[in-house]
């Protein structure tokens, strides 16, 4: 008995050791699985809020070119104007602002589309400063009256010298909220101060993140919150679990809850943004798996303890016992001989797929492809026929012009024949470098066709320079070709169809962005989805199948590629590459 309590204790403890690398490792695994979603949420909600107040940043600017209140400045009048307030006054109840003001170079109210304004002095404020300085300004505060406000200032500029005074811009900050509050993940966004500003909980507000209890009532707190009473974030303690900051709060909306603590930047409003997800689905789920592993161990365990007390009678049945262990490993080398065998033919299909995709487009194509050949061929006979009777006139300059149309001409057709020979073969080379600007354009050259006779006008924002990215050029320009034949047909009840092709190479990722301006997108989340088409049932490009192998295509040179409707109209497709090395040849 004291020979197997020994082992049976030591045993034991490495159970426990292996239920807890499970439970940390399924932890982890959760945390970033929940990450994920919460950063996506998190940047849905940054996006939204930056387009939400760029436009009153825009309004700013649009005013500040308006002649009457420049000439209103020029004036250097401390009294109102009827006409600028009846403007502004307009100009506010259209575009929902709080309220708008024009300021002198000294910070003096002179206009205001509120009929009793309050009269108070904007020369200490940031976004006056920045205004003067010729810069856009903003601001976030807080009054009694107004709560929570967003100020956008813009110079209004002189020909000749600084800037005459600014337009300012006030905007109520609760109408951007109203879209989050149904989410289950408290969302929120701290100024520059750590306050917190914007918040779907509104137990949240102007709470600040300070580690300390009793926050310290900073001059930057005390000028934008006026008396207001900035409290302590609900009392929490911080830990480290592998990448992920992970808060224990002991009071307030989340007491006694593990909530996951992820953070983005919104440098455009001068905010961060920051969301709390519970992490208890994650912690249950961990929990299970390292109980799942702990009971497969421990009947393991108990299996072996009965195998090692049994092993001389079970002496005489090592023979069956062999043989059974060769049948096992003969059935696991079948097993794995077949699901590599498996693994080929979903490869091979992919391929298969991907090729399909292209000879589809390619049919699309295929009679404006079949004109751009034809009308080369019947001009080359015909300047071939008039270079021979020039000849026989002696007329040898017009015969040298024909002959240079047939050479130029026959140049055209072997690019397009050139293209198309590329784009048709099946490409099974390793990612390379690839001209991102020569994949657009042999692309367009491609569609030409089909954008002339649909009628679209096709505007291009590219850099100068040649753009280098990591993937395949016939796989790239499948890409872009699924974009443009969804873009065409997305369209085709619009009266104007435009598209925008452009490329941003500034940050990490190289991002070549297609947008349109048909109806937009229905279903934005299923949209990569195999077999989704929102096109009429039986038609031939209505398979739903482009996006679905344009995503595998674009997943697997390592990048990304997202759908989403566009704040003017029509739908954005955006490609994130990675950037190949310039040094590389």
């Amino acid at each position: 008995m004291r020979k197997l309590l020994l082992p049976s204790i030591g045993y034991l403890f490495l159970v426990g050791l292996l239920a807890g690398g499970v439970w940390w490792w399924a932890y982890q695994n959760s945390l970033g699985q929940i990450s994920q979603r919460g950063q996506t949420e998190l940047a849905l909600a940054a996006d939204r809020i930056q387009s939400h107040l760029q436009r009153f940043r825009q309004l700013s600017v649009v005013l500040a070119d308006h002649p009457g209140l420049i000439a209103l400045l020029q004036n250097e009048t401390d009294q109102f104007d009827a006409n600028a307030q009846a403007l502004l006054l307009k100009t506010a109840d259209k575009t929902g602002s709080l309220e708008i003001f024009v300021l002198t170079s000294d910070g003096q109210v002179v206009a205001s589309s509120q009929a009793s304004p309050v009269l108070s002095e904007f020369g200490d404020t940031p976004f006056f400063i920045r205004a003067m300085n010729s810069a856009l300004g903003t601001a976030q505060g807080f009054s009694q009256e107004s709560g929570r406000i967003f100020f956008s200032a813009a110079p209004v500029k002189q020909r000749d010298g600084g800037p005459l005074g600014a337009i300012v811009v006030k905007v109520d900050i609760e109408a951007v909220e109203t879209d989050w509050r149904a989410s289950p993940n408290a969302l929120y966004f701290v100024d520059s101060s750590n306050v917190v500003f914007v918040s779907n909980r509104r137990g949240l507000l102007f709470r600040s993140e300070d580690d300390g209890r009793t926050p310290a009532r900073t001059v930057a707190q005390a000028v934008k919150y006026g008396d207001l009473q900035i409290l302590a974030f609900p009392h929490h303690t911080r830990q480290k679990i592998g990448d992920f900051a992970v808060l224990r709060f002991s009071e307030g909306p989340f007491d006694g809850k593990t909530m996951l603590r992820l953070s983005r930047a919104v440098p455009v409003v001068e905010l961060d943004a920051r969301i709390l997800i519970d992490t208890a689905p994650a912690f249950t789920s961990a929990m299970l798996q390292s109980a799942f592993a702990a009971a497969v161990s421990l009947v393991l365990g108990a299996l072996l303890m009965i195998l090692s007390q049994r092993r001389l009678a079970l002496a005489q049945l090592l023979t069956i016992e062999e043989t059974a262990k060769q049948e096992l490993e003969a059935r696991v080398e079948r097993r794995t001989r077949q699901l590599s065998d498996a693994n080929e033919g979903l490869r091979q299909a992919q391929q298969d797929l991907i090729q399909a995709g292209k000879l589809s487009a390619l049919g699309q194509m295929s009679a404006g492809i079949s004109h751009e050949l034809n009308q080369p061929l019947m001009a080359i006979r015909s300047f071939a026929e008039n270079a021979e009777q020039f000849l026989e006139q002696g007329d040898r300059k017009t015969t040298a012009d024909n002959l240079s149309r047939i050479s130029d001409l026959a140049r055209r057709m072997g690019r397009i024949i050139k293209n198309l020979r590329t784009f048709s073969r099946k490409e099974g080379e390793p990612m390379t470098r690839v001209e991102l600007n020569q994949v657009i354009s042999a692309a367009l050259e491609l569609s030409e066709k089909r954008l002339e006779q649909a009628g679209v006008c096709i505007h291009k924002t590219l850099p100068g320079s040649p753009v280098w990215v990591m993937g395949g050029e016939v796989r790239l320009q499948q890409v872009l070709l699924n974009l443009l034949s969804n873009a065409i047909d997305a369209m085709e009840e619009q009266a104007r169809k435009s598209i925008w092709i452009s490329i941003d190479s500034t940050g990490p990722a190289t991002k070549l962005t297609v947008r349109d301006n048909g109806p937009g997108l229905i279903d934005a989340e299923k949209i990569f989805d195999p077999f989704y088409s929102t096109k009429a049932v039986g038609k031939s490009e209505g398979m739903g199948l482009g996006l679905s192998i344009s995503y595998g295509i674009v997943q697997s040179f390592g990048g990304q590629i997202t759908g989403r409707n566009h704040v003017d109209g029509g739908a954005t497709f955006t490609v994130n590459l990675n950037p190949a090395d310039k040094e590389t040849p």
